[in-house]
């Protein structure tokens, strides 16, 4: 019997891998889903100004991308946030996170910048709030300012068409 001890912890241990590759770390779920967005003082990027977020997100469906000029994910996904702001079917928000202004700014002068506001958030303070661990990190905010969907990572056209689409489109019915 004891022979068989290894054997049957091994084929568990086995069984617990297998499924944990299976498991998409940027389909975590996320505690923020369905709460307020946070409602922080932040300074506005482009002329300094202090403003709370719930000023912005109230009202309107926003985008909130958190990103950076040192984040190479966020190049990656930059035109398609082009794309989608041509669209104008949300407001679009940028975080930038843990990031100096002059680099933020060179990166938006040659990728163009597809935010309607930037909140600049060089401490990462908002980024805490909403539990940011790697950039780039894209929420939806409803009208009401709830939270009602987060992705980590790139924004793609796939995920943008069949994940977030419908989304904005049920939101738009309420």
């Amino acid at each position: 019997m004891n022979k068989f001890v290894p054997l049957v912890l091994f084929v568990i241990l086995v069984g617990f891998l297998y499924i944990g590759l299976d498991l998409d770390p940027k389909k975590l779920p996320s505690p923020l889903i369905g709460k307020e967005f946070p409602n922080l003082e932040v300074e506005d990027f482009d002329n300094g100004t202090r403003y709370y977020t719930s000023d912005k997100t109230q009202d309107k469906i926003s985008l909130v991308n958190v990103w950076a000029s040192w984040c190479v994910t966020c190049r990656a996904e930059h035109e398609m946030l082009n794309e989608i702001a041509k669209t104008n079917k949300v407001q679009m928000i940028g975080v930038n996170y843990k990031d100096t202004k002059n680099a933020a700014n060179r990166y938006l002068d040659i990728l163009h910048n597809p935010y309607d506001i930037i909140i600049f958030d060089p401490l990462g303070s908002l980024g805490l709030e909403l539990g940011v661990y790697a950039t780039p990190e894209t929420f939806i905010v409803d009208q009401k300012g709830l939270i009602r969907y987060k992705r980590i990572g790139q924004m793609t056209k796939k995920i943008w068409n069949e994940e977030v689409v419908p989304i904005i489109n049920e939101l738009n019915k309420t």
